[in-house]
């Protein structure tokens, strides 16, 4: 069973997603990364798992562009589908926006991951706009607090991305 993982991410998360799946599947697993490699052979695998991460509601241009792509392949394998989002409550309808109904649809595991705020990798105006949202959170959220833009910050879930490996392995 070959498996492809196609993935974009912008500060690493999503790369770190990718790589903890790849352990956990079996067979012949490809990690992709669509911001560097532009034609992947989508008719190579037998499996096909899309991962991106969710900024201010978008997922990166790539991966929508690798999924209108390779539509009709990806159409005939069995597909799961992946984001890093910070916001939790929100994950599944972020996922749900991000990707095609048509994938979303036949997709044997759709699952949000977390995220991460690596700060040491986002510039200034990246750090600023982090630190606005989560003090507006904090107003209507007493349990979210304040970040501070020195310290790294992840909620990855090892349990979603088990259950995203769990599913494509069964599949």
């Amino acid at each position: 069973m070959k498996v492809l993982i196609a993935y974009a991410t912008k500060h690493g998360s999503v790369e770190k997603c990718a790589k903890m799946l790849k352990q956990k599947i079996n067979g012949e697993v490809n990690l992709v990364d669509l911001k560097q490699v532009k034609d992947v052979n989508v008719n190579a695998y037998d499996k096909v798992i899309i991962g991106g991460s969710i900024y201010a509601g978008t997922i990166q241009k790539e991966v929508t562009a690798f999924c209108t792509e390779n539509s009709e392949q990806l159409k005939q394998k069995q597909i799961g589908l992946f984001i890093t989002c910070m916001n939790e409550s929100s994950g599944d309808m972020q996922l749900s926006k991000v990707f095609p109904q048509e994938l979303l649809d036949i997709a044997v595991a759709k699952v949000a991951c977390g995220g991460e705020y690596n700060f040491k990798d986002m510039n200034f105006m990246e750090k600023m706009i982090i630190k606005m949202v989560t003090k507006a959170q904090t107003k209507d959220q007493p349990n979210i607090k304040s970040v501070d833009t020195k310290e790294n910050i992840s909620n990855l879930s090892e349990a979603n991305i088990n259950q995203l490996a769990q599913a494509m392995s069964k599949a």
